[in-house]
């Protein structure tokens, strides 16, 4: 069986090879695996979405889109916090999340973005 996907013989560009794994070197290349892996849930991804379209929701809320209870939510919710995807302001007895920052907004516009491109594309 032949992979039509991998390189056929050994073909090294010893520059662009130096240059990147110097440059590799010198990033948290582990912090922003975790941003990734944070929004590799399904649940947070939704989360996410939501936060998107509104700015701010209540952890009520939040439950009551993804249809979980407020502790999941709240989970889910902290952990995008303690990433840095989320921040919270607390009103009276009601806590808030909102998304972090523009960064963050765009990462997830970016990804919803793409996703619909690549269901063009295969539907093509």
């Amino acid at each position: 069986m032949k992979n039509e996907d991998v390189c056929e013989v050994v073909c090294v560009d010893a520059e662009k090879v130096s240059r990147v794994k110097s440059e590799i070197e010198t990033i948290q290349t582990q912090e922003v695996a975790k941003i990734f892996k944070a929004l590799s849930d399904d649940t947070r991804v939704k989360i996410a979405y939501s936060l998107l379209q509104e700015y701010e929701l209540c952890v009520c809320d939040v439950a009551n889109i993804v249809k979980c209870t407020t502790a999941t939510a709240s989970h889910h919710l902290r952990l995008l916090r303690n990433l840095g995807l989320a921040k919270y302001r607390k009103e009276g007895k009601l806590v808030y999340y909102s998304l972090d920052d523009d960064h963050v907004k765009q990462l997830i516009s970016i990804a919803f973005a793409h996703q619909k491109e690549v269901e063009l594309r295969a539907g093509s």
